[in-house]
């Protein structure tokens, strides 16, 4: 069976990716980053994602990107937007460098396990804008990799794949519900707490699309109806 390697939030996204890669007939490694966070929730959503799912490994790495802050992330002291996304304006939740960090550590995992692929959840459509979740950054990135490995000299380079990038998230919300994936489970606020905020740009773009797919059952209780 071919292996494939899997970021894995503990978000919504990630799972319905990884559970793509499993119904695609790969050996799916789940693999997590605690990076400083300060909804560091999703790394408990994470690992109940990959128990959920039946990953053969689930693997957490700590890179402290809180060190020199930067984001509303990471940095305590820098508000998280609750104002909704702005067409055109990368919020302050964009992490600097981390997606560029997580995808070099995880093409790292995937060449020392021979994986075919590289699974990303990264969506650019109905989300935040984030320069690093955008197709061209992904097409640059493979060349990269085809590049700076010994697999991609040698012609087999680790694949990076990302099924949900120009996906709605509501039709990420209905893909998760027919593979079976535990929405449940996951998590996406950005803010923080021990439930989900419902204000928050991820909580409402989450709660809108459960709305909108007739799951509003599953959406955070503050951003019901």
């Amino acid at each position: 069976m071919p292996t494939a390697i899997a970021l894995l939030s503990g978000g919504l996204d990630s799972a319905t990716a990884a559970a793509l890669a499993q119904e695609a007939g790969q050996r799916v490694i789940g693999l997590s980053f605690d990076y400083g966070q300060r909804h560091r929730r999703e790394l408990e959503a994470a690992a109940a994602v990959a128990e959920a799912l039946g990953l053969a490994e689930h693997h957490t790495i700590a890179v402290n990107l809180a060190a020199w802050g930067g984001s509303a992330l990471t940095d305590p002291a820098i508000a998280v937007p609750s104002d909704g996304v702005q067409a055109g304006v990368i919020p302050s939740t964009y992490v600097p460098g981390r997606n560029t960090v997580f995808i070099a550590i995880g093409l790292s995992l995937a060449e020392a396990r021979g994986a075919e692929r590289l699974v990303l959840g990264v969506n650019a459509v109905d989300y935040s804008g984030y320069p690093d979740c955008r197709p061209d950054y992904l097409e640059a990135f493979q060349q990269l990799a085809n590049l700076a490995s010994k697999a991609g000299r040698e012609g087999h380079s680790t694949q990076l794949w990302a099924p949900l990038v120009r996906w709605s998230k509501t039709q990420i919300v209905l893909e998760a519900l027919r593979l079976g994936v535990p929405v449940e489970r996951t998590w996406s606020c950005y803010s923080g707490g021990s439930e989900p905020c419902g204000v928050c740009d991820s909580c409402r773009i989450r709660d809108a699309a459960l709305i909108e797919a007739g799951r509003p059952d599953l959406a955070s209780r503050a951003g019901q109806p």
